[in-house]
This record gives C-alpha cells, sequence and structure tokens, in this order.
C-alpha cells in the first residue's frame, strides 16, 4: 500500500467512524414510512419518489441556472478542498483519475419532478477526497462550489454516503459540457439540485450555511420520499 492508499483508507476509517451511524439514521436509509411507488431501491426506499415522472436516459433534461454554461476543458479544471480541513488540497483532473475509481448504478430525481432511474455513473467518492483533506473535528457541513456561481449545501452524514461521487462518465461517456462536465456531484439520495455541476471547490464548514437555492426558498435537507421540496 503507498502513502496515498494509506492517507486515505486511514481517513476514511475515521470519517466512518464520526459519521457511520448519522448516515444510517438518515431518511433515505431508515424512515419507516417513507412516500412514493414501486419496487425497493438499492436502501428500501420506492423506486418513485412522489410526485415524479420517470424519463428515459436519452431524455435528461438539461437543468442550470440560465446563465452562460461554463465551458472547462479537462486539462484546466482544478477542484479546491479547503475550510475546516486539516490537509486543504487542489486536485486537477489527472489527479481525479488517479484517486480510486467507482462504477456504481444509482437513481436520479429532480425536484421539478422527473426522475431518471439506473443512470450508470462512474467517478471517484466524495468520501474519498475528503479522507485525503481530514476534516477537522469541528467540521459538520460542506458547501459543493460551481463554475457558474452555484452553490449547495450538504451535512456531512449525507456528503459521505458511499453513492456521493464526484462523476466524470456517465453511461461510458464523459459528462457533457451541458450536464455539468468534466465533472459533476451526484448525491442519489437527496434531490439532484444538491449535486453541484461544473464542481470547482469544495469548502468544509463548522456551521450549516444555505446555498442558492437554500437561500431561495428550496428545501435545506430534501429527501425525495418525503416530498421534501421546500421549506
Amino acid at each position: 500500500m503507498d502513502d496515498q492508499q494509506r492517507r486515505i483508507a486511514e481517513g476514511v476509517a475515521l470519517l466512518r467512524a464520526r459519521f457511520g451511524e448519522r448516515m444510517k439514521a438518515t431518511p433515505s436509509l431508515a424512515d419507516a414510512s417513507p412516500q412514493g411507488e414501486g419496487p425497493a431501491n438499492r436502501h428500501g426506499m420506492p423506486k418513485e419518489p412522489p410526485g415524479q415522472n420517470v424519463f428515459e436516459k436519452h431524455e435528461w433534461p438539461v437543468m442550470d441556472l440560465g446563465t452562460e454554461t461554463p465551458d472547462v476543458a479537462p486539462e484546466r479544471w482544478r477542484l479546491v478542498v479547503d475550510g475546516a480541513v486539516e490537509a486543504p488540497l487542489e486536485l486537477s483532473y489527472a489527479d481525479l483519475l488517479a484517486l480510486p475509481q467507482v462504477d456504481e448504478e444509482a437513481d436520479f430525481h429532480c425536484v421539478t419532478g422527473w426522475s431518471i432511474l439506473d443512470v450508470a455513473f462512474r467517478g471517484v467518492r466524495l468520501e474519498t477526497v475528503l479522507a485525503l483533506a481530514r476534516p477537522t473535528a469541528e467540521a459538520t457541513h460542506l458547501m459543493a462550489h460551481s463554475a457558474d456561481g452555484y452553490s449547495t449545501n450538504l451535512p456531512l452524514e449525507e456528503a459521505l454516503k458511499p453513492d456521493v461521487l464526484l462523476v466524470h462518465a456517465v453511461e461510458g461517456e464523459p459528462v457533457a459540457r451541458d450536464h455539468g462536465g468534466p465533472v459533476r456531484m451526484v448525491v442519489p439520495q437527496l434531490y439532484a439540485w444538491k449535486g453541484a455541476k461544473w464542481l470547482t471547490r469544495l469548502e468544509l464548514m463548522t456551521q450549516d450555511r444555505r446555498g442558492y437555492w437554500e437561500i431561495r426558498g428550496y428545501s435545506n435537507t430534501a429527501y425525495p420520499w418525503r416530498d421534501d421540496r421546500t421549506w
């Protein structure tokens, strides 16, 4: 095991020891009366949350702030991880590809009322990156920042779940520019606005702070199986 692998393994163990029980207790895993219909998903919730229409993968709508779409070439992409961390870091696209890669099939639920099921994502677990950055003992939340000025917040018990990925490929192809390429976050157990497109920075925080849509009336928690769309 090389030094980076050792640091990742140690960091992941520390984060799971600290947040593991909180992760298990989150509604997308532990809600005894979830809303929705269909067979159970990977986590025991109904496959289709309430109020959602299932789209085919080729119908994936493009959702953004309506401003100019960022155009970031992979060779120019950088991710800064800072704030309440012991080891701030900056990753290039090549650095991201050199980290342990994960192939994860997950569902994608948009707050505007559509879902795409069983999407094949490839990327790096967010917990891998945070394991290298070592959140301080006081860190409780993170803010994900995007190249278009977007931001969204997550408690660490949601951010550290194994299916939360920094995604660089979807269905075997690089993430399209319109969908947040070269790298976007995907947070399958929450509504999709919690997964920032055109990701540029992960800011670790010692208290919660609301992001772009959260301060404009969207739910701060975003649980699909509670129809948790607004305040």
